[in-house]
């Protein structure tokens, strides 16, 4: 009998606290709709935009503010989008035809980028069960990927796109996600990625060691002592943007705080990540803690994380400051080594790394 009443009043907290979650969730919605996004460009950087923001956006607002947060600077349009799905299409039907007319004049690119994102597709988000043939979303992500290939036949498709454009089409419908993730591949960080910019990638790793060391020095000394190095797991993490590495609920979060904090929030998010699972690191190997980083447990408590984020301290400012520091500290190394060749004969030219820009 005891134990009846104990389970029937578990039950019953257990359900008031769903309850009281709805209701929170539901007041933030309503905050959101009625006070923030009519007014956004004098709402969305005041105090308590940013708090509610922190703490996740509401699932009826995330796409809504997903796309006021990134704009389109491309200046994208929905019918661009048709048209790329269009010309998509087109090479997949010339791949799958096997015309030998049609195909010789199809790029290599072109075709190569068609078997891709086909095979990437069916291993997109598998326990979901959304995104693979005959899932409700299988057709929509196949042309949202064809249609970016399509407008940027310089970047193609490349392994990770399959999971950013996921999460998008999860919160917004299709022509909003090719527009969303035309300009997210445009950003600098993102840009640098999967361009394989080799420059830009080694002074975000060099930047991000920077503060590994300034924060979590027992770990980046343990972590430098088993040669592992950054490129190892951020990699992952910047090329999925979070989404295969956390669990889906939690990477949406870090994609809210993201769109509004810039390239720097991803890397404050790595430092809280490491943070958070500090003493179980410093116990594991080289290979267990590559395979923890690349598959973070199911059950991560994202409140916590965003704890150890925000103990890090990483803020957009500090983050592009030391990044521009960084690339003029290298532009400079790289004119006095030109000078000092030019003075024996001749040596290649510098390669020049832009700044990015300060937001």
């Amino acid at each position: 009998m005891l134990s009846f009443y104990s389970n029937s009043l578990s039950y019953i907290f257990s359900n008031r606290n769903i309850i009281a979650l709805l209701f929170q969730v539901a007041a933030c919605t309503n905050i959101w709709l009625k006070e923030i996004i009519p007014e956004w460009h004098s709402t969305h950087n005041t105090r308590k935009a940013h708090s509610l923001w922190w703490k996740g956006l509401p699932p009826k607002v995330r796409g809504t503010v997903w796309k006021l947060a990134v704009g389109n600077e491309l200046q994208l349009t929905k019918n661009l989008y048709y048209i790329m799905v269009e010309r998509a299409k087109d090479t997949l039907k010339c791949c799958k035809e096997k015309d030998s007319n049609k195909l010789q004049h199809l790029s290599q690119e072109a075709h190569d980028n068609v078997k891709s994102i086909q095979l990437d597709v069916l291993r997109t988000f598998p326990h979901l069960c959304i995104f693979q043939e005959s899932g409700p979303y299988h057709e929509n992500l196949l042309n949202v990927l064809g249609a970016y290939a399509s407008y940027r036949p310089d970047v193609g498709y490349v392994q990770g796109m399959s999971f950013l454009t996921a999460v998008l089409l999860l919160n917004t419908e299709p022509p909003d996600a090719f527009i969303l993730l035309s300009n997210l591949l445009h950003q600098p960080c993102q840009r640098a990625f999967f361009r394989m910019d080799a420059n830009m990638m080694f002074v975000y790793f060099d930047v991000f060691n920077l503060f590994f060391e300034e924060s979590l020095p027992p770990l980046f000394n343990y972590f430098n002592a088993n040669r592992l190095t950054p490129d190892l797991y951020l990699i992952g993490w910047v090329f999925t943007l979070y989404s295969k590495s956390l669990p889906l609920d939690v990477a949406c979060r870090v994609w809210d705080v993201y769109f509004r904090d810039g390239d720097s929030f991803l890397f404050a998010v790595a430092l809280g990540i490491l943070r958070m699972h500090m003493s179980q690191l410093l116990q594991m190997e080289f290979e267990i803690i590559l395979q923890f980083l690349r598959k973070l447990p199911d059950d991560l408590d994202s409140d916590l994380l965003f704890d150890n984020i925000r103990s890090i301290g990483l803020s957009p400012r500090k983050f592009q400051h030391t990044m521009i520091e960084l690339i003029d500290m290298n532009n400079s190394e790289r004119k006095r080594k030109q000078g000092t060749a030019a003075t024996i004969g001749g040596g290649p030219s510098p390669i020049a790394v832009s700044s990015p820009p300060v937001t």
